[in-house]
């Protein structure tokens, strides 16, 4: 295996662990202090919001960083740095101690977007399946969230998923220093080759790019609003929905003696990784298809999707409600690495980072306001009110997206 495809396997595996520690609270929330420390549901989403606004806000320092002083540096940083917040977490006593530990979990969380895929993005060409393939590792890190937590919760307790997971990463993180040293010891941020800029200057440009980044900077927090209220209420939702069908599927499992005793947050942790991993896959096609047709086109398909099933969820259970999941985060899932495609398309490799950082800091600002808004929903109205509202979402996204060109302008041609 060669030196890039070592690399690109480090950023892939931090994409997987950036959304497993993200997420592991959600899991540890719904099916375990929920009932261990008397706290219902909706008080325990309170402590994790200011770890998801960390997670948004030190994106655009993190990028900073990185461009002013290596972004293999910042990556290594990441790794050891949330590795050592989730073990450090697991010590918490208190809902307020949870709290701190989740906020320096999201600190360090906040690295890897911005930084991982500008590295992505400038160093590797076939752009759209390079940002898919790297999705589909961090939405398996989401997956993986449930399972994991799930399986520690009935085998060994809710500590051992921040702790075991956070050794791993401390040793993935020495070992990617180990590789990218020669790299990381001339601490010089990647640059492209100096070049004289033609910039394109005219009126109908200028309007052009500002009506695409309104649309790219809308449809990101409108959609970071979506996925964080799927991926983050979606173990909870099954707890509550898919009672029947996990118990069957633990009965089954237990009788047949294929694996160890099978109980219900198990096998809510095993479905949430199955809808979440099979939806991830979704990426790998709108990879191709961005690379093939554009952003727009593969865009509406995306919103469409997430639009009909949102709309058809509400007051389904088991198996109707665990397909229906399953549709609505394909399209959540697939449209993902749209909005990076068209950034890494149009923004300049020097300022990259920082340009991914602002986005970060837009899409991960509204992923932690959808906390409370989950928390006040289900709380007065459950869920059903809330995929009605996401349905709503998803046809601003199609609205919004429906105003995009059929071509993304050009960037700036360099000349001599």
């Amino acid at each position: 295996m060669n030196r890039d495809r070592i690399h690109f396997l480090f950023l892939n595996i931090g994409h997987f662990l950036d959304h497993l520690f993200t997420l592991i609270f959600a899991t540890v929330a719904a099916l375990a202090l929920s009932r261990e420390w008397g706290l219902n549901y909706g008080e325990l989403l309170k402590y994790a919001t200011p770890g998801f606004f960390a997670f948004g806000l030190f994106s655009l320092p993190a990028g900073w960083l990185a461009d002013k002083w290596s972004r293999e540096g910042m990556i290594s940083v990441f790794f050891v740095g949330i590795g050592l917040a989730s073990i450090a977490t697991a010590f918490a006593a208190t809902p307020l101690q949870v709290g701190i530990g989740l906020f320096v979990v999201g600190v360090f969380a906040a690295i890897y977007h911005p930084v991982g895929l500008a590295i992505v993005t400038q160093r590797w060409k076939n752009t759209g399946m390079r940002l898919a393939v790297n999705g589909v590792w961090g939405n398996l890190g989401v997956a993986s969230a449930a399972l994991v937590t799930g399986y520690f919760i009935d085998h060994g307790g809710w500590r051992a998923a921040f702790v075991v997971p956070g050794i791993v990463s401390v040793i993935v993180g020495a070992l990617y220093t180990i590789a990218i040293w020669p790299e990381l010891r001339q601490a010089k941020r990647p640059v492209t080759a100096p070049a004289a800029v033609v910039a394109i200057d005219t009126a109908d440009h200028k309007a052009l790019l500002m009506r695409i980044s309104v649309i790219v900077f809308l449809t990101t927090s409108v959609s970071s609003i979506v996925f964080q209220s799927t991926t983050f209420a979606l173990p909870k939702i099954f707890d509550e929905r898919l009672q029947g069908t996990a118990q069957a599927f633990a009965d089954w499992l237990n009788a047949s003696g294929l694996t160890a005793r099978a109980d219900i947050a198990t096998m809510v942790g095993a479905f949430a990784f199955t809808v979440f991993a099979v939806a991830s896959m979704a990426q790998l096609v709108v990879g191709h298809l961005l690379d093939r047709f554009g952003p727009r086109a593969v865009f509406l398909g995306a919103a469409a999707l997430q639009f009909v099933f949102f709309a058809l969820m509400p007051g389904l259970h088991d198996g109707f409600a665990l397909a229906t999941a399953v549709g609505f985060m394909l399209g959540a899932f697939g449209q993902i690495p749209i909005n990076d495609y068209m950034i890494g398309k149009m923004a300049s490799g020097e300022a990259r980072a920082r340009i991914y950082g602002v986005r970060y800091v837009v899409s991960f600002t509204a992923l932690a306001a959808a906390l409370p808004l989950i928390s006040i929903v289900y709380e007065r109205w459950g869920f059903d009110t809330l995929f009605k509202i996401l349905a709503s979402a998803a046809f601003v996204i199609l609205v919004a997206v429906a105003c995009l060109p059929a071509r993304l302008p050009k960037p700036a041609v360099a000349g001599a």
